[in-house]
């Protein structure tokens, strides 16, 4: 799982390639050489065989007997389990949640949704999207779930890059703010059936982009 606060090398050195790969500057298929990233991060092997451990759990990359490791690749069927699986755990998280979200909070969570709405890019937007999710999911104090959730998150994250890197123009989040809305008034179910509706749509509209991007 992905560990934003985790300083070691092994901790950096699964940060960088993650961002790689969702980003898509390392792309599906690749080879990852451990004596590359040795080299790159000053490290012995030990530490990147680990990242690449972390890489797996996090189905960024795949380790075949005899060949390697690799980038792994994904599909609209891929795409859509993830939206699925998202949805489901998100509600749950926000159900468990919500009684704690105090105003404070859901001001920051307005700031940040602003800040996505402004934003120039999908890489600025992406990073406002999962803070927005983040903020609001957090508050339920389950941390396992909030692993599973992030990285969930991570391979929605590495979609939507696929799919939207060579078109962008900043959108006006409407089912983000119709959430906050049903959170500022305590309607929770609204609230819950609201973002099961936008992680699902998200991940239909993503597959639907990489769809007719795919070579024929």
């Amino acid at each position: 799982m992905k560990n934003d606060s985790d300083t070691t090398i092994t901790g950096r050195i699964t940060r960088a390639l993650a961002d790689r790969i969702i980003s898509g500057d390392i792309g599906p298929g690749t080879k990852l050489r451990q004596d590359h990233f040795a080299e790159e991060f000053g490290a012995s092997h030990v530490p990147v065989r680990e990242a690449f451990r972390r890489l797996e759990a996090q189905g960024l990359v795949v380790s075949e007997p005899r060949r390697g490791v690799r980038v792994a690749s994904f599909d609209i069927a891929e795409v859509r389990e993830v939206a699925e699986m998202r949805a489901s755990l998100e509600v749950l998280a926000l159900r468990h949640a919500a009684p704690h979200l105090t105003s404070a909070i859901l001001d920051k969570a307005e700031a940040i949704n602003r800040a996505g709405e402004n934003a120039p890019d999908v890489r600025a937007w992406e990073e406002a999207n999962k803070a927005f999710h983040r903020i609001i999911l957090e508050p339920c104090n389950m941390p396992r779930l909030m692993a599973t959730i992030d990285d969930l998150h991570a391979a929605s994250a590495r979609f939507l890059f696929s799919g939207f890197r060579m078109e962008w123009e900043s959108p006006t989040d409407q089912d983000h703010r119709a959430i906050l809305r049903a959170l500022h008034e305590h309607q929770f179910d609204v609230a819950a059936a609201t973002l099961a509706r936008h992680v699902k749509w998200i991940g239909t509209k993503t597959g639907a982009k990489r769809h007719m991007r795919a070579p024929s």
